[in-house]
């Protein structure tokens, strides 16, 4: 976790369904270190740790986190029950999966009623996820909203 002298706290959650989608989840901690922000990384299942999950959903903004970033896959239920329990920004990353290639997730993810929304990213996009967090966070931490400019300038000089 980031402990330099310009790091915002430990702000995001990121959770996921299973262990397996670590490997897809670890762009969205790669981006957080680099905008030295600090998160939490968890394993809930909506569908097998169902009461560990509510439970999170519940507790999530008292213990001081500000967005929430989850990742599942398949049904990808997961966004959106943490999103029925808590006011907080909820960010969904469809996983990839072998059945049908994310689209079930995805899917699932963009396809919540009214008065639960869940904002989505693409199929494995754990990068974007982070970076709209960066965003969420930079209308209110003035120094990332500083380094969030450069790295769009820093974007676009690349191109």
């Amino acid at each position: 976790m980031p402990n330099e002298k310009n790091s915002i706290g430990k702000k995001v959650a990121i959770i996921m369904g299973s262990q397996s989608d670590k490997p897809v989840m670890n762009a969205a901690c790669e981006v957080l270190d680099f905008f030295n922000i600090g998160y939490e990384v968890l394993v809930s299942s909506a569908h097998r740790m169902p009461n560990k999950t509510r439970q999170f959903a519940l507790s999530a903004e008292g213990n001081g986190f500000e967005i929430i970033i989850a990742g599942a896959g398949k049904a990808a239920h997961l966004p959106g029950v943490i999103a029925s329990y808590t006011t907080l920004p909820v960010i969904g990353v469809p996983i990839k999966s072998d059945d049908l290639h994310g689209i079930d997730s995805l899917l699932s993810i963009v396809q919540m009623p009214p008065g639960v929304p869940v904002a989505s990213v693409a199929i494995n996009g754990a990068k974007n996820a982070a970076l709209l967090a960066v965003q969420i966070l930079s209308l209110k931490y003035d120094n990332l909203k500083i380094k969030f400019k450069e790295y769009k300038l820093k974007l676009e000089s690349e191109a």
